[in-house]
């Protein structure tokens, strides 16, 4: 990850840019530490419960549990789900790995699936046909801001009494037909790993519900599998959101909206500066979501030339992911070989991160966008 200052820009266009945001909110964020240490409620408390109210308010489900990761989010809820040992979990090999190794870790069977080259999220019609006997839920991605097409896989689901657990890790914000990610299948887990479009000042994650009744197994496997101290109902883990990270993340929620439209307005300027230029793919936004960007991924020829040609000219790009999941070595025992999920290498071999951030300038945009048309040209 890259920061830098002000005072650099004109040098150096950074992937993304924390210290700007977390400079403008130094003071608020300092008075929520001290709000906090003089509570001295440094695990669970005030802090925690006001942030899992507020932020299942914003995203309109039903309930909020705070947990310590983004992949705690993902174990929790699969195991309150009811994962066993061999069940099958449909979902994606083009995310982040903590979206695979949470299934396994319970557990679960994975079975992957290619995406829609569209969005860059899971292909809704190749879903079904991956379903057998075993399956017992599906698991979408909200890959880089963008909402998976969530209507067929809940019809799906319903059909063959599956749940949907959505990965809503990089997708703070984003809206389905009008509705907010992570409050549309039956659980979700969000990450605020600080780079996220909202996130804590360390690790944080959150799972929140359509089905609340699922998030009382949440609340227990975080506290060692207690509902009351030192009565325990099943094994957990020490799995708790930090009180103290919860109270950042009450700073910054109101903030969200606000850096939401900065990605977007970044976003908007993008297509405007590069939306002519046959050698690059720009992400599109279908026409039932709202994109929030959190990363702004293109698909470029010659890629890597690219990337080491806009590293010289001093700007910053990141690569996500550049292996799919089913050619990675942890998952070599599934026995899948390149060709068996085209759209998914084929994306994987051209994409490649832009510069986003809400602080992005139209003059930083611009600045990006001559540095790819010149590599073109």
């Amino acid at each position: 990850m890259t920061t830098t200052s002000d005072a650099s820009r004109a040098a150096h266009i950074p992937f993304l840019d924390l210290v700007a945001q977390h400079r403008d909110l130094e003071e608020a964020l300092v008075d929520a530490f001290r709000r906090a240490l003089r509570t001295a409620r440094f695990v669970n408390g005030p802090e925690v419960t006001a942030f899992e109210s507020e932020f299942a308010a914003y995203l309109g489900a039903s309930g909020c549990v705070g947990v310590s990761s983004g992949t705690d989010a993902l174990r929790f809820a699969l195991a309150a789900l009811g994962v066993r040992p061999g069940d099958e979990v449909v979902t994606t090999p083009h995310t982040f790995i903590a979206t695979t190794e949470a299934v396994s870790q319970v557990g679960g069977v994975l079975r992957f699936v290619d995406i829609d080259p569209d969005t860059m999220t899971i292909d809704p019609r190749a879903v079904e046909a991956a379903v057998t006997r075993k399956t017992v839920g599906i698991l979408p991605v909200h890959l880089y801001g963008h909402p998976a097409d969530l209507d067929p896989l809940l019809a799906v689901a319903k059909k063959r009494g599956l749940w949907v657990l959505e990965d809503a890790c990089q997708a703070h914000g984003a809206r389905y037909r009008g509705r907010a990610v992570g409050s549309l299948g039956d659980l979700a887990a969000f990450s605020f790993y600080p780079g996220k479009n909202l996130g804590a000042c360390g690790d944080a994650g959150a799972v929140t519900a359509g089905r609340a009744e699922l998030l009382d197994a949440v609340r227990r496997l975080r506290e060692h599998g207690q509902a009351q101290k030192y009565f325990h109902e099943t094994e957990g883990y020490t799995g708790r959101l930090d009180a103290i990270q919860a109270a950042f993340l009450r700073v910054k929620l109101p903030l969200l909206e606000g850096w939401i439209e900065g990605r977007r307005r970044g976003a908007a300027w993008y297509r405007q500066a590069l939306g002519d230029l046959a050698d690059v793919e720009l992400p599109k936004e279908a026409a039932w979501a709202r994109h929030v960007y959190h990363l702004y991924v293109v698909r470029a020829e010659r890629r890597d030339a690219l990337q080491a040609h806009l590293e010289k000219a001093g700007i910053s790009t990141g690569l996500h992911y550049p292996m799919p999941l089913h050619l990675q070595k942890a998952y070599a025992h599934l026995g899948f070989g390149r060709g068996s999920f085209p759209h998914t290498e084929r994306t994987s071999d051209r994409l490649l991160s832009l510069p986003m951030f809400p602080e992005l300038t139209e003059s930083d945009v611009g600045r990006v966008a001559d540095s790819v048309r010149s590599f073109y040209r």
